[in-house]
């Protein structure tokens, strides 16, 4: 279901341009004065308009380096002074909103510990109403589509317009290569539940080390992201915080120039072959729909069944055959395993409703 909120189309902000992607970067965290002025001087000779940096750093565990505080706000005005960039950064109650905002802070973004609190997200949305500035909110931690939108629309009613969006990946207990799982089709479920609203990706902390960020770009670009918020560090290994995913701006540099930048409608081309395939994939779909209901059909009789022969719902056996067989044959044909398995997966729950709706219907 399409949310009614009316986000203000990225080309309206006043975020340093509209060329995409629109890149923001800079140290996760601000550590020292030189760090931060440093970074951003080698970040805007390589043409960055917009810089970040952690000022106050939500950690995990305490006893660990959490930000230098409102130190750190006086340095990004420095950058600003001297560099005539963007600052930016995270803010996670109502003082940091008011520190910051004070200092000139040209957007703000909200953590993703900070979205999965209603509460939290309340207050910082009533401390900016009143105010134009934009704001990225980052997703949850947890792969919760609705936690994210509501947060966005706490926003959004207190009258902020200038909202975006971040993916940053999520918190998983599953061994991974990566820091955070990507779980690509949630920013996507956003993006279709909020078709205006600008959405950028944080390849680093969905990375959590230098090698997949290029990787990671590259996949937002062709999913069509509006930008990229990457950390960036005049000497990354030497970081006070997430050493092992942060880049030089130079390497920063080179990732971006490597970048393959598509168009979701490039100017001069014919549609006749896309919209022929698009019109064959659509009588796909009408042929699996139509299959579903005539599986959904057994699986009621079966249900009807069961309940007629006092069985069980669930048959082990029945459902370890049916997903095997429908992996290897898939495998065959070329089909992702993982693909069929979710689908198949997806379909045994629903059979499983709906034979629960027939044996907990009286007779």
């Amino acid at each position: 279901m399409e949310s009614t909120i009316k986000i203000k189309k990225i080309k309206e902000w006043t975020i340093g341009g509209t060329d995409k992607p629109i890149i923001i970067s800079g140290p996760c965290s601000a550590e020292t004065e030189k760090q931060v002025i440093q970074t951003a001087k080698q970040l805007k000779a390589n043409g960055i308009e917009i810089f970040r940096a952690g000022i106050w750093k939500p950690r995990t565990r305490p006893n660990s380096f959490e930000g230098v505080g409102s130190l750190g706000l006086e340095w990004l005005k420095q950058v600003k002074a001297e560099t005539g960039m963007l600052i930016s950064t995270e803010v996670a109650n109502v003082k940091h909103v008011y520190e910051s905002i004070k200092a000139g802070v040209d957007m703000l973004w909200i953590g993703a510990r900070t979205t999965a609190n209603p509460f939290a997200i309340q207050e910082i949305a009533d401390a900016i109403k009143g105010i134009k500035i934009p704001v990225l909110i980052k997703n949850p931690v947890n792969p919760d589509v609705e936690l994210w939108i509501g947060a966005i629309e706490r926003f959004y009613n207190a009258g902020i317009t200038n909202i975006g969006a971040i993916h940053r990946g999520f918190s998983g207990f599953e061994k991974s290569i990566y820091r955070n799982i990507p779980q690509w089709e949630i920013p996507i479920e956003l993006k279709t539940r909020i078709p205006e609203i600008p959405l950028i990706c944080d390849p680093s902390h969905i990375a959590g080390k230098r090698k997949l960020l290029q990787e990671i770009s590259q996949k937002a670009m062709d999913l069509n992201f509006d930008g990229l918020m990457i950390e960036s560090h005049t000497e990354p290994d030497k970081a006070w915080s997430d050493a092992k995913q942060q880049i030089t701006p130079m390497e920063l540099k080179n990732l971006l120039d490597n970048l393959i930048i598509r168009q979701e409608i490039p100017k001069g081309i014919s549609f006749e072959t896309l919209d022929d395939l698009r019109f064959r994939i659509d009588m796909c779909d009408d042929e699996m729909l139509k299959i579903l209901e005539k599986r959904m059909k057994l699986v009621h009789s079966i249900g009807l069944y069961k309940k007629e022969n006092n069985m069980t719902i669930l048959q082990p056996g029945r459902w370890d055959k049916i997903l095997k067989r429908s992996v290897e044959k898939g495998s065959k044909q070329n089909l992702n395993r993982h693909l069929i398995t979710q689908i198949f997966k997806t379909i045994h729950q629903e059979s499983i409703n709906e034979q629960t709706k027939i044996l907990d219907h009286e007779s």
